[in-house]
């Protein structure tokens, strides 16, 4: 297969937060490269921002809708490399959707990959006032999101990502060639949005085989933010009011977050804090359930992934692409402590049946979520955009 070089562009997230995206970016250019292509990354980092002059920060706010320094350097990448494609992922605040022009002016297709729901809601996760929001999906404008103060809080903010979101929807509709979704429940709201169909293509996440599969253990484990958004609150309420076998009485906590405090020295609870991959590994085996309780339209966790490819059933909330995503592999409820409380019990009550989803978990790791399967369809969606 003849070699392919490729121009990544991604706008890192700060290191306080940890992000998935990050993870997906990094593990990209090393499959990649691993496979014999020739890949030119531009990654910029919010973190940058806190280093510059306060004469830069103030030029900050149009950053998103046209970043000039990007512009200039993003020219300059591809007449140097001339790549065949650039891969386009995060490009708020430091890149701007301008940095496509300058790919398409050169003649080299763009591809971007999906990470959550920006391109119809300026916060990125359809979620408003502890409830999920729809009032931006479709809108030229996105009025809603600047009355409620979406970004960040902030209605100036808002103006921002909302003013970028009106300039370039044309470019979003007809300068990318190929959009990889993670879900088909997010390429349903992009397609309401008015991106073209035609143009998506299902990516699910992939991780590393972590091995042969072990025995189902015991109690469950949340893995992520410790936020309101991510529902642990809720999962912790859940398991409080859970009556459940001694075997599976421990919730393990993996994460930190502003609701660390309250979750400390709740009896069921062991707070393990934020792990390196081997130990979110080590934990995702060590327990018998993953919960995902999350009261936002997720994109797609990548512990849901590494609860697969570890062979452990998972429980998520409904209302997103999760239950869509793990199929029979667990069990969905309501995002409601009484609802999870009683879905809780429901896993717990016949460890046969926590072996059989188990079994089913990996399954559907080994079918749709290995590495291997993840470059093929990189190369081969390239291959189709340079044709």
């Amino acid at each position: 297969m003849s070699r392919l070089r490729i121009a990544v562009l991604h706008n890192r997230y700060v290191d306080a937060n940890p992000s998935g995206e990050n993870v997906v970016v990094d593990q990209e250019i090393r499959l990649l490269r691993e496979a014999g292509h020739d890949v030119v990354p531009y990654l910029r980092s919010s973190d940058e921002i806190a280093t510059w002059p306060l004469r830069r920060r103030a030029t900050l706010p149009v950053s998103p809708i046209w970043s000039g320094e990007a512009v200039r350097d993003v020219g300059r990448l591809i007449d140097e490399h001339r790549p065949d494609v650039v891969h386009l992922h995060n490009p708020f605040p430091l890149l701007s959707p301008a940095v496509i022009g300058v790919a398409r002016r050169r003649g080299v297709p763009v591809v971007q990959t999906l990470h959550n729901y920006r391109h119809a809601c300026m916060k990125g996760t359809f979620f408003r006032d502890g409830h999920p929001c729809e009032d931006c999906l479709g809108r030229t404008v996105q009025h809603p999101g600047v009355v409620h103060g979406c970004y960040r809080g902030s209605r100036p903010q808002s103006v921002v990502m909302a003013t970028t979101a009106a300039v370039h929807r044309n470019r979003w509709r007809h300068d990318v060639a190929r959009y990889f979704v993670l879900t088909e429940f997010q390429a349903e709201r992009m397609r309401r949005h008015g991106l073209p169909g035609s143009s998506m293509v299902l990516r699910p996440h992939a991780v590393a085989d972590p091995g042969p599969p072990v025995p189902v253990g015991a109690g469950a484990v949340f893995v992520g933010r410790l936020d309101p958004e991510k529902g642990v609150d809720l999962l912790v309420d859940a398991w409080r009011r859970a009556n459940l076998p001694d075997r599976h009485n421990t919730l393990t906590i993996v994460g930190d977050g502003p609701l660390r405090a309250q979750l400390a020295n709740v009896p069921g609870i062991r707070l393990a804090g934020r792990l390196e991959p081997d130990g979110v590994t080590e934990a995702l085996r060590s327990a018998a359930l993953t919960v995902v309780p999350s009261r936002v339209y997720e994109g797609l966790p990548m512990v849901v992934v590494e609860s697969l490819a570890a062979a452990r059933p998972l429980l998520v909330t409904t209302g997103g692409p999760l239950p869509g995503v793990i199929g029979a592999a667990g069990w969905s409820a309501a995002a409601s402590a009484d609802a999870l409380a009683s879905a809780l019990e429901v896993a717990f009550a016949d460890d046969a049946e926590l072996d059989r989803r188990s079994r089913i978990a990996r399954e559907q790791y080994c079918a749709r979520h290995t590495e291997p399967a993840l470059v093929e369809l990189l190369e081969r969606t390239y291959r189709d955009v340079v044709a």
